[in-house]
């Protein structure tokens, strides 16, 4: 069965999974959310049933307060049909199954999503960070994670009023989103990165 078009594949949906799913047409397909007890279900079906064989991608959302979404965007090439399947785990326990045993394009995604936001795929072959370096700790792409704070120097040259001896008032440093105040240490960094005194000149005669 692969219906045409996105009423076509809501009514697919609904026949299968009755009211235990919810549909919404986006961007000339559909979006499907599914509980995550019928994930593996909800994949199996759109590659078998709808045709859409062709997987494109797998990734995380922060939720804040409602969890984790994970979703997969998928396509059938024979009908021309877009897929996006959601679902979301919750936060303190982000669980889901992995999609590889249907889609085997998904590792990569899932090792990403699971190094980034922090969301166990189980059953995955093999479950290990993919692009962070070993020891990273937490997981930069979830809204809570702080981001490292960093001392802003100042700017050595004249590129502005205001800026490195023009005498106009100078700008307010904007701190960005997420940094935290630096606090007492950025005094000690900045001074530490000050080029050091030269040394005082030698008498020739001595």
């Amino acid at each position: 069965m692969t219906p045409d078009g996105a009423a076509g594949l809501e009514s697919a949906w609904r026949e299968r999974f009755g009211d235990e799913v919810s549909t919404e047409e986006t961007h000339g397909g559909l979006a499907v959310g599914v509980p995550p007890e019928l994930w593996t279900d909800a994949l199996v079906f759109a590659r078998d049933d709808l045709a859409c064989g062709f997987f494109d991608w797998l990734t995380g959302v922060d939720e804040l307060e409602d969890g984790f979404a994970v979703v997969v965007h998928v396509y059938s090439l024979e009908r021309r049909h877009h897929l996006l399947v959601r679902t979301r785990v919750p936060r303190d326990a982000p669980v889901l199954p992995t999609a590889t045993a249907v889609y085997r394009g998904a590792a990569w995604h899932e090792r990403e999503t699971f190094e980034m936001f922090g969301i166990a795929f189980e059953g995955h072959p093999h479950l290990v960070p993919l692009l962070l370096p070993d020891g990273f700790e937490g997981h930069p792409l979830r809204k809570d994670f702080v981001l490292a704070a960093r001392v802003a120097k100042p700017w050595p040259g004249a590129k502005e009023p205001g800026e490195s001896g023009h005498g106009a008032p100078s700008r307010r440093r904007v701190r960005p989103p997420g940094i935290p105040d630096a606090g007492p240490w950025a005094e000690a960094a900045e001074r530490a990165a000050r080029p050091a005194a030269p040394p005082p000149e030698r008498d020739a005669d001595a």
